[in-house]
């Protein structure tokens, strides 16, 4: 069973991020980034639809694709999506949103080759500028106007990482220390100011600080632990911006149970200098993969999907710095792969684990349940955006759902199945537990067009009125 559990336990290194500051140069409409404006899965738009025709809501166009549980980001009309070939490297395709067509393409050579293949991570872009970072830790800053690069990186084998080709491993243990990530460097840039910060996780650098314009490292934290698969966030703690970075455990059955397992970590982080302000060391989930959710006031929810659920955690500024209090933890709720949405003091998140089907689960600030769907229906690895009063969720599989966010019960508006047999990787582990469509890559909303993309396909659904 102890094996067993671990080889299913490969869903949730494909994606991770919650709260920043919005970009500045993001539009009304935009979606520059890793879960929209402000890194929370959170719209401003207006207008959204509460009734489709019979048939489900209308799909403007579809575009081929290649691999990837990265989603797209959207920027002034147009949509920006990398593409993964593990024989090759990656590809960032820029796309018009309007018809999908593309406009242009960069790509560039980063062979190697993962459990569940395809791009991890969603660009960034700022102004002018888009960042990407790649499978093997290749970070990248675009001219979106020249369609060349400006700088580059590695935020892997510039702090000690070892490559891929030294043949991966958990990376998460005194034993072997850099070792590639086995789901690969899975990153989301995020853009503070001048900066660009990402989180190396190797041997000689946790978080990483880049001048956006140059590619200069700015400073960077000592390592904060093991590897794992979350971005960097943005949370207000005692009205100041702290980075906050989420560290997993050591996996005790990788480990062979040949001695205990050691506790990750929750650290904040100061923006401008890379100092650690605080430090919370319970955090008990091997394969970590969703950002930090700002709740207000000080606290910080942290989920995962494995040993450990959720940890709602309070921060206060004291005299001497800060100090860190556990208000609960609990295993009836959590996320394996993307932060939940926090609305109205609740937090609503898909729920799956080894050993649990949750689906779509609401819990309070207070750590208590209110309802679960369980498999009626099933929502697993699926995305979430809050727009409008509403939720439009995918449920990871065929399906896309209008919900009313209630603490009282489970109330779906409309759903349609719109996702066929989306080409996943369908061999072996692949394909008992990732199932046809592995449609679980972050949604992106603009000017009530929704995309939505799975291994073969990115579609535009109009979902405004």
């Amino acid at each position: 069973m102890k094996s067993r559990s671990l080889r299913l336990a490969l869903i949730s290194a494909l994606m991770a991020g919650t709260q920043c500051l919005p970009l500045e140069t993001a539009f009304a409409d935009d979606w520059p980034q890793f879960l929209g404006p402000n890194r929370n899965s959170t719209s401003a738009e207006k207008g959204i639809s509460r009734k489709w025709p019979e048939s489900g809501p209308e799909v403007l166009w579809k575009a081929p694709v290649g691999r990837g549980f990265g989603g797209p980001a959207i920027h002034d009309g147009r949509v920006y999506l990398l593409d993964r070939d593990d024989k090759v490297g990656e590809t960032l395709r820029c796309m018009s949103l309007e018809d999908g067509k593309e406009l242009w393409t960069y790509a560039y050579d980063a062979p190697g080759a993962v459990m569940f293949p395809g791009s991890r991570s969603v660009p960034t872009i700022d102004g002018e500028h888009v960042f990407i970072c790649g499978h093997n830790g290749d970070l990248h800053c675009i001219n979106v106007k020249s369609q060349k690069p400006v700088w580059k990186a590695n935020i892997w084998a510039d702090f000690g990482g070892q490559p891929p080709s030294d043949g991966g491993g958990l990376g998460r243990g005194p034993a072997d220390p850099g070792s590639f990530p086995i789901w690969a460097v899975t990153q989301n840039p995020l853009v503070y100011g001048d900066l660009l910060i990402v989180a190396s996780q190797a041997p000689e650098a946790g978080v990483v600080a880049y001048d956006k314009a140059t590619g200069k490292v700015n400073w960077k934290t000592p390592s904060l632990g093991y590897v794992g698969y979350v971005s960097p966030s943005i949370a207000k703690i005692a009205g100041e911006d702290h980075i906050v970075m989420v560290s997993p455990s050591t996996n005790p059955f990788r480990r062979g149970n040949s001695e205990e397992s050691k506790l990750g970590k929750v650290v904040g982080i100061d923006p401008t200098s890379g100092k650690i302000l605080w430090e919370y060391d319970k955090w008990n989930c091997h394969i970590s993969v969703a950002s930090a959710v700002d709740a207000g006031e000080n606290r910080l929810l942290i989920v995962g999907g494995y040993e450990l659920g959720a940890t709602m955690l309070q921060v206060e500024k004291t005299s001497s710095g800060f100090a860190v209090k556990e208000l609960f933890t609990t295993e009836e709720f959590g996320d394996q792969t993307k932060p939940p949405i926090f609305h109205d003091g609740h937090f609503y998140a898909q729920y799956g684990t080894n050993n649990r089907r949750d689906g779509l689960v609401c819990m309070n600030m207070k750590g208590e349940i209110q309802w679960k769907t369980r498999r009626a229906p099933n929502f697993n690895k699926g995305s979430m955006i809050l727009v409008d009063g509403v939720i439009l969720a995918t449920d990871g599989e065929k399906s896309l759902y209008v919900i009313e966010p209630s603490p009282q019960e489970f109330k779906a508006m409309q759903s349609a199945e719109l996702l066929g047999e989306g080409g996943g990787d369908n061999s072996g582990i692949a394909g008992r537990i990732g199932g046809p469509t592995q449609n679980w890559a972050p949604l992106a909303l603009s000017n009530g067009k929704l995309l939505i993309r799975d291994q073969v396909e990115l579609k535009c659904v109009k979902v405004g009125q």
